[in-house]
């Protein structure tokens, strides 16, 4: 087959890696695969991927909602999927699953999939969340499959009509460096101790893209509250993003320096996870997180908010915390009541080790999503409908 995938916004975050290891999946196993982007990419994916995975980059495709430009980018994707025109059409994120589907019409014969890595009606204003499932509402239209990273973010599309079923196909992610990780070389450096340092401060890690989304900022305001309150504390920020300029003036506006360190985009994630304590995730809005199975994976409890999926990872009490999402200074006087609190650590933390991730492992995200293609096709071919009518 030749599967296209349209997203959004090619960053060094969660759709993206879940959308690119599904690339390679399919290209490992025989497909032609095609990934079309919007403008201003991270180079890091074609750099190390460009020699399987087709890029094109789609300037259109841009992530804030603009009527006028959005009439011009299903224009303009129509005449680009007609050309390359392939068997199937799966989409990502909010705006190219909009896009994308209805600018597949342009090939009648090729399956639409959408893949429903968040809610994007979680979490926002009535008006928005009205105005994002009405145009969800006429996108389904065109859909013959919708997959989801976890049952509840896909039953959330069922419970507001925008579709009638939903298919799990939870992230699958390289799970082996997060077990029993090592940590970095420079795990000293980061920590602001000599090498040979006989004490060392507590660690709390986050690893999460510099968005708005994420809420760095408001984190670190509930932070710099509860740390007077704590034993020696480090807190270790990881990855990039448009944020992170606020991020570092938030930083310095609350007197932090020395307490919170940027490590920057690291390719040892693993490596972080193995020196922290607890681990937290402190989003608005999530499918369910990468970083949260990563975490668990480790042996490393959580302190994540109470978001749609969650709970297919996280146990409250038994391998993590659970907080108010709403609440930011819950999380962080979760935090700090673990830091304190060692014995209760120490039992999340065997909580986590004994939890089962095997519904996360790698090879079953291309597999699965495949196999859903395939049986979708054959359905349809069965039923001897046109394609692109809704399921």
């Amino acid at each position: 087959m030749h599967v296209v995938h349209i997203l959004t916004r090619l960053l060094r975050a969660g759709s993206e890696e879940n959308t690119i290891a599904t690339c390679l999946w399919q290209v490992e196993h025989g497909h032609d695969v095609t990934l079309i982007h919007g403008p201003d990419p991270d180079p890091f994916w074609k750099d190390l991927y460009g020699d399987r995975i087709r890029f094109i980059e789609f300037p259109e495709l841009i992530h804030k909602i603009r009527p006028f430009f959005e009439y011009r980018a299903i224009k303009a994707m129509k005449k680009l999927l007609a050309q390359i025109a392939p068997d199937v059409i799966h989409t990502h994120q909010s705006k190219a699953g909009i896009i994308g589907r209805l600018a597949a019409s342009a090939v009648p014969r090729a399956l639409v999939v959408h893949g429903i890595h968040i809610i994007p009606f979680d979490g926002v204003g009535r008006a928005k969340k009205a105005f994002y499932i009405a145009t969800e509402k006429i996108a389904a239209r065109h859909t013959d499959l919708f997959v989801a990273v976890s049952r509840s973010v896909g039953q959330a599309y069922v419970d507001e009509g925008i579709c009638t079923h939903v298919e799990p196909v939870y992230s699958g992610m390289a799970l082996d460096p997060f077990r029993a990780p090592s940590e970095p070389e420079d795990a000293a450096d980061l920590l602001g101790i000599a090498p040979d340092a006989q004490t060392r401060p507590a660690v709390v890690l986050m690893l999460a893209a510099f968005e708005p989304r994420k809420r760095h900022c408001e984190f670190l305001r509930a932070w710099a509250n509860v740390l007077p309150k704590m034993p020696p504390t480090r807190l270790l920020l990881a990855g990039k993003g448009p944020h992170e300029a606020a991020v570092h003036a938030e930083i310095r506006a609350l007197g932090l320096e020395g307490a919170v360190v940027l490590c920057g985009f690291r390719s040892d994630p693993h490596a972080l996870v193995a020196m922290a304590d607890v681990c937290v995730l402190t989003s608005e809005r999530e499918g369910l997180p990468r970083v949260v199975v990563q975490y668990i994976t480790s042996g490393t409890p959580v302190v994540v908010a109470d978001l749609p999926g969650i709970d297919e990872i996280v146990t409250h009490g038994v391998n993590g915390m659970v907080s108010d999402p709403n609440d930011m200074t819950d999380t962080a006087e979760k935090l700090r009541a673990l830091i304190v609190d060692r014995a209760q650590l120490d039992r999340l933390a065997d909580g986590a080790r004994a939890t089962d991730v095997s519904n996360w492992e790698l090879d079953r995200l291309g597999a699965r999503t495949t196999e859903l293609y395939e049986e979708a096709i054959r359905t349809r071919a069965a039923a001897q409908r046109p394609v692109g009518t809704t399921t």
